[in-house]
């Protein structure tokens, strides 16, 4: 199993003086953080409910492997199934994933990153980029 480090011990090298210089220091009230806090939240609350939804699985196996019929397993499992902790997790993930690229974008075009660079930065169209800025980005 993965060692799992903790968003807030991860250092954050400092800026170089001339990114210090051409953009101004985050404030606390700034979107593209709130997002990325609620992402790495989502992610850890993710992780927990993956670990759970393993262990789950992994006696799933044992119990089929020691030849109990799968209408047994399944109507005998607890809720959420496992496919359904999967599926939570994925979508939990996808809404604060979504989130955090917009205003990430929206950070890269307050600081005058053109379109054409974000696009290229996040490997997308410019299309691609324009609308998620305008919240219509069909991906969402």
């Amino acid at each position: 199993m993965q060692h799992i480090v903790p968003a807030a011990a991860v250092r954050v090298p400092a800026p170089t003086e001339r990114n210090r210089m051409s953009t101004p220091p985050p404030s606390s009230d700034d979107a593209a953080i709130r997002a990325l806090e609620a992402l790495v939240q989502e992610i850890d609350r993710s992780v927990e409910e993956l670990q759970r939804a393993r262990v789950r699985a992994v006696q799933l196996l044992a119990d089929r492997r020691a030849g109990r019929p799968w209408l047994e397993l399944v109507t005998a499992e607890a809720r959420p199934l496992v496919v359904e902790s999967i599926s939570t997790v994925l979508s939990a993930l996808a809404t604060a994933g979504h989130t955090w690229r917009r205003e990430e974008a929206a950070a890269l075009q307050r600081e005058q990153v053109s379109i054409n660079r974000i696009a290229a930065l996040f490997g997308v169209t410019r299309q691609r980029i324009s609308a998620l800025l305008k919240g219509t980005d069909p991906t969402g």
